[in-house]
């Protein structure tokens, strides 16, 4: 029953971080289609969505499955826990991949306006912050965790100004209104990607440390 049970538990880390693949995939392509104005990537991206539904389905039955049938404790019940609110985070993270590549279909279509320095470099931010609490969960590194904690008030300020910089130049030239509402709605889903990368990174110190860091409560570990 024991090794049943670790095979179960090492099962579910494995179609996490299958997911967790399948969410960063998703990221990358539809930003990618946002800046390379690429139309067919964003409709690739917006298909593929459904794999990422299907396995939160999957990984959801698994969870309640190990938590009925084996009643786990301790560590791993943290695991299991984490496990699952992680799993909707990914699925969040999807749909926000989805919403930026129908900003990118949108944006695609219209008249290009004047680049932003900004966008691609929050973009970048938000990838590797997605990226770093995939690997701290992958490598149960708490360190690393809290390493993707003290990067979410970067993107807050980035989205700040891009926001700001765009609102300014609608009011200097009404006819860039809807290629810039796109960019507003690409950084701010951008915006709540970081959010979700934060909330992951927080699992991961929670399963490790059993240490509950949620909305910066622990300012001090996460580099502030």
């Amino acid at each position: 029953m024991e090794r049943h049970f670790e095979r179960a538990i090492q099962n579910l880390k494995s179609d996490i971080i299958r997911m967790s693949s399948l969410a960063e995939q998703a990221i990358a392509g539809a930003i990618r289609a946002l800046l390379d104005r690429n139309a067919d990537l964003a409709r690739l991206v917006i298909e593929n969505d459904d794999e990422i539904n299907l396995m939160e389905v999957q990984i959801d039955n698994s969870v309640v499955d190990l938590v009925a049938l084996q009643q786990p404790v301790a560590t791993d019940l943290r695991f299991i826990l984490a496990a699952l609110k992680i799993n909707n985070d990914m699925e969040r993270i999807g749909d926000h991949a989805v919403n930026i590549a129908e900003s990118a279909l949108k944006y695609a279509d219209g008249k290009p306006i004047k680049p932003f320095e900004d966008l691609p470099e929050m973009a970048r931010v938000t990838k590797g912050m997605l990226r770093e609490s995939i690997d701290a969960f992958i490598h149960s590194d708490p360190e690393k965790g809290r390493m993707v904690l003290a990067h979410d008030d970067v993107i807050d300020d980035l989205n700040k100004k891009i926001c700001s910089d765009l609102s300014a130049l609608m009011r200097r030239n009404p006819d860039t209104i809807d290629q810039a509402l796109d960019l507003i709605r690409v950084s701010k889903n951008l915006e709540r990607v970081a959010d979700l990368a934060t909330n992951i990174a927080e699992e991961v110190i929670f399963i490790t440390q059993a240490q509950v860091v949620k909305h910066h409560l622990d300012k001090r570990g996460a580099g502030h």
